[in-house]
């Protein structure tokens, strides 16, 4: 009969922490959106069952469409110097392009440079510049001692399919849902390209693999060098889909 003495006690104990899930569960349920959007993500965890770069999100994503009409209504993108509105977005295939696409020429209050400008859908705007904030620029300190000022775009919007493989399945370039980076630049010069520093012990070496792991908790899809030989020269980021209820990330 001890469990029974025991029992109120415990829920006692937990009443704080049940109160305080539900506050903070609230506030974000008060905006309209999901607790954690899509581009705003905490870190996932780990899911053993899904093999290698499989990672297990906290919650169920919505559709593209739905983030995006999200995305647009909370306007978290908004049209300044760095960024504007593409008129359209054309292509080949009738399932290419996206509601609204943007023009992303620097993050980081223009701080940071995008050469080229990228072609984006609005929920890879505020991720893009998560990432750079965030991962990039502090790497970018702690490991070279200097500032960043530019980043190098091989790749956004493309409507085509994936690795330009003649009857793959639609890219995510081809939703204006990706973006490819194949080198830094810095204040001094000084440029560390994906494909030389991936394979480095030194500072570079170190920075490169840290923006690839930082680039985990901010997109859906990360892919470098050890990938896959699409990808030896650059790093593939992306907010697609992953699993039956687009529930994983896919970390490479």
């Amino acid at each position: 009969m001890m469990w029974l003495t025991r029992t109120p006690l415990v829920l006692i104990l937990l009443l704080p922490v049940i109160a305080l899930g539900c506050s903070t569960s609230s506030k974000r349920a008060a905006f309209g959106f999901p607790e954690f959007p899509s581009w705003s993500k905490p870190e996932p965890d780990r899911d053993p069952g899904r093999g290698k770069g499989a990672w297990r999100d906290q919650y169920v994503r919505p559709s593209l469409a739905a983030e995006e009409r999200a995305c647009l209504a909370a306007g978290y993108v908004r049209q300044n110097r760095d960024l504007h509105e593409r008129a359209s977005l054309g292509g080949p295939f009738s399932s290419c392009g996206a509601s609204r696409a943007f023009v992303m020429s620097a993050a980081a209050r223009g701080r940071v440079s995008l050469n080229p400008p990228a072609t984006l859908r609005c929920p890879m705007i505020p991720a893009v510049e998560r990432w750079i904030e965030t991962v990039v620029r502090p790497a970018a300190r702690r490991y070279l001692w200097r500032e960043l000022e530019g980043i190098t775009v091989i790749a956004s919007y493309s409507c085509r399919t994936r690795n330009s493989i003649p009857g793959a399945k639609l890219s995510e370039h081809g939703r204006a849902n990706a973006i490819d980076v194949s080198a830094f630049r810095f204040g001094n010069g000084r440029v560390v390209k994906v494909k030389t520093a991936w394979h480095s012990w030194g500072s570079e070496g170190r920075f490169v693999r840290a923006v690839h792991h930082g680039a985990c908790k901010v997109f859906t899809t990360v892919l470098g060098p050890s990938a896959d030989r699409y990808h030896h020269d650059h790093f593939h980021f992306d907010l697609a889909r992953h699993g039956r209820k687009g529930t994983y990330r896919v970390c490479q």
